[in-house]
């Protein structure tokens, strides 16, 4: 088969080459749409975050059979004639598990104990603390809102600290109560959250799920750490409320002028086994399509606008 990759490392490289022998490989370094410049007769296509595929790029992918994204979330795939030639498609869902979360409660820590202000301080030789009060994790509560793996380290580790963890999520599965989560509406969730934690990827029903209207709820003392993508919260928001934000979103630089905001690329995936296990879950739902089997992170096609996980 012929498979193409798109934004793809040396060391992605060297990965696929050493696995996929029986195959003839294509690398490029930039995003599909900048790479695709004429038609090509990949089989397969296997794409990052910021490869936007287009109709007009599936024009140019007459034989394409099968796409992957090598991240968890995958908006950037959807487009009409993908739905209307029923490819399949795949992403790499539950690899950043632990990464993700460790690195939200980095930026928590951040955000309680100012911790990022007195390191700089201290690299100018200045001492002083007095203005660098904190507050504690122990005995708060933490809402959650997504509970896939991501939410659920998260929750493994609020409990270390010691908290409290109110979740809401599309589904309640027996994992939650094992775990001490108490799952209850988003709107409880909104009001009860000392800390708020979003983990849900992008999707129609997930954009502006934090909106001008239910963000009335939350506590005005109420810290977000926002590790999905920009959208789940309605833009204005970040420059409207009064509460400390923090994120790690792409493209967004402006949003660390503002005194409350804490921001940083998007990098909370980006660890040394996170990205190992890109690969390696990228490989197997490749050699399981190959196989004639259905990627096991395979996305289930409902409608043109919108996939979701089987």
């Amino acid at each position: 088969m012929k498979i193409a990759f798109f934004e793809c490392k040396e060391e992605e490289r060297a990965f696929f080459e050493a696995h996929l022998t029986e195959h003839e490989l294509f690398f490029f370094e930039e995003a599909i749409q900048a790479s695709l410049i004429q038609s090509e007769d990949y089989d397969i296509v296997s794409v990052f975050v910021h490869s936007r595929v287009t109709n007009e790029i599936l024009d140019n992918l007459p034989k394409l059979s099968y796409i992957q994204t090598r991240s968890t979330g995958f908006d950037h795939l959807k487009c009409s004639k993908l739905y209307e030639r029923g490819l399949k498609a795949s992403n790499v869902a539950g690899y950043a598990g632990p990464a993700v979360a460790e690195f939200a409660f980095s930026l928590l820590l951040n955000a309680t104990r100012k911790t990022y202000t007195a390191l700089e301080r201290s690299k100018k030789n200045d001492d002083s603390y007095l203005d660098l009060k904190g507050v504690e994790l122990y005995d708060k509560t933490v809402g959650i809102i997504g509970l896939g793996t991501i939410g659920l380290h998260m929750t493994k580790i609020a409990k270390g600290f010691g908290m409290h963890v109110l979740g809401y999520s599309r589904t309640e599965k027996p994992i939650f109560e094992e775990l001490g989560i108490d799952f209850v509406s988003l709107e409880v969730v909104l009001k009860g959250a000392d800390i708020l934690m979003l983990a849900v990827p992008l999707s129609p029903s997930t954009e502006y799920l934090i909106n001008t209207t239910n963000s009335q709820l939350i506590k005005e003392n109420c810290i977000i750490i926002n590790i999905a993508r920009n959208e789940i919260i309605e833009p204005s928001l970040y420059h409207s409320l009064p509460n400390t934000i923090a994120c790690d979103i792409d493209n967004n630089t402006s949003l660390s002028q503002k005194e409350n905001i804490l921001h940083t690329p998007h990098m909370a995936y980006y660890t040394s086994e996170a990205l190992l296990r890109i690969l390696q879950i990228s490989l197997e739902n490749m050699s399981q399509f190959i196989r004639g089997e259905v990627p096991q992170h395979c996305l289930k096609i409902e409608c043109e606008k919108e996939y979701t996980l089987d």
